[in-house]
């Protein structure tokens, strides 16, 4: 069950499946950890983690990079080639999204998956993107319960069509205004120049305090579940250390088949956190929430391989984009989509147990529906 299923009425026209993968060839694949359960055994369990790996042009053209642009609302998080990204404007190889303290096991599987499947790219240097955010409340994070076989398995199991939300791949053990939180995607059809184009989200949404949540405006902050999380005791008995609430982080990806330059994708990773407001956020120190937007439509001329021909034979490279001064249209569908991704994170989940019996209550569906209906 989705947002749109609860009655929740969300601004704009969704793509034919309302996700990420509306965006014609981008892929995703997941691999989810759900092991053991009670009382933490560090290096053993309980386990609730995963690896997501989105392939935002497939597998055979993933070296040829694409115009990108990444904005940091909060860097109090982990995205790797970020600084090639913000150097040359250009991504080439697969976004992949887990735990916090799995980013370099991750970061190691992708090389190993280029070093299988295309040793020519591994010949030079790889700057493989991988962001994070932290599922310790229900996972043990500190464990070495990710592999580089994880990420691999990802990648090769990435695919177009329907993308699981919720509690599955890297969103496994996350939270989300202290409800069961994980992925979530949404897309808006623009049209520009006679055609239409997708602008599609996909959020791995473990942020927010309980008391912000807004859903199409409506204070949520009070609906009548749990929240265990608000007890400061779970990190730790003693209390000497206490966990704000809000504290956790999301990673935005936001892709479309428009064509745009760079700073243009810049420009549409920058509206996110409007979206993520929508939702009641104000963005906290203790989360990291890093966005990442990039456009398939001119793979190729960015790439910066080693020349394969000398400077006087070498030809100009050109992108085609569309014109600034037309770009509000796809500033709204980034905010429309992301918003309802947050949503769809929360609704498309379940109650999810984790180490030490921590306990990530699923949102309610019901009080939900009463509420919009009394609106």
């Amino acid at each position: 069950m989705r947002a749109r299923d609860l009655g929740i009425v969300c601004d704009g026209t969704p793509g034919k499946l309302n996700a990420i993968t509306d965006v014609p060839g981008l892929e995703v694949g997941m691999v989810t950890l759900i092991s053991g359960e009670g009382e933490l055994v560090p290096d053993k369990g309980p386990v609730r983690t995963g690896v997501t790996a989105i392939l935002p042009v497939g597998r055979d053209r993933m070296q040829q990079a694409i115009p990108a642009g990444i904005y940091s609302l909060n860097g109090n998080g982990e995205m790797t080639g970020s600084h090639w990204i913000s150097e040359t404007g250009g991504l080439s190889g697969p976004i992949m999204l887990t735990n916090t303290h799995a980013v370099g096991t991750v970061h190691r599987g992708v090389i190993e998956w280029v070093k299988q499947n295309n040793p020519q790219a591994a010949m030079e240097w790889l700057l493989p993107v991988v962001a994070e955010t932290w599922d310790g409340y229900l996972n043990d994070i500190n464990g070495p319960h990710v592999t580089t076989q994880h990420a691999i398995t990802a990648i090769d199991l990435a695919k177009n069509g329907e993308v699981l939300e919720g509690s599955f791949g890297g969103g496994t053990g996350m939270n989300c205004y202290s409800f069961k939180g994980g992925n979530g995607t949404a897309s808006r059809a623009v049209d520009f120049g006679g055609k239409e184009y997708v602008v599609g989200a996909f959020l791995q949404a473990n942020f927010g305090d309980r008391k912000e949540l807004r859903i199409t405006g409506i204070d949520m902050s009070d609906l009548d579940v749990p929240n265990p999380m608000a007890d400061s005791t779970w990190i730790e008995k003693d209390k000497s250390r206490i966990a704000p609430g809000g504290a956790g982080s999301v990673i935005a990806v936001i892709a479309t088949n428009a064509p745009l330059l760079p700073d243009q994708c810049r420009a549409l990773a920058r509206r996110v956190p409007l979206g993520l407001a929508r939702t009641g956020t104000a963005g906290g120190h203790f989360s990291g929430d890093i966005f990442l937007a990039f456009s398939t439509a001119n793979p190729g001329p960015l790439s910066s391989g080693f020349p394969t021909l000398p400077r006087r034979d070498a030809k100009l490279s050109t992108l085609d984009f569309i014109p600034w001064n037309y770009l509000d249209a796809f500033y709204t569908a980034v905010v429309q989509s992301v918003e309802e991704a947050v949503l769809n994170a929360l609704v498309n989940n379940v109650t999810m147990i984790g180490r030490d019996g921590n306990v990530s209550h699923a949102i309610p569906h019901d009080q939900i529906k009463l509420r919009l209906a009394a609106r």
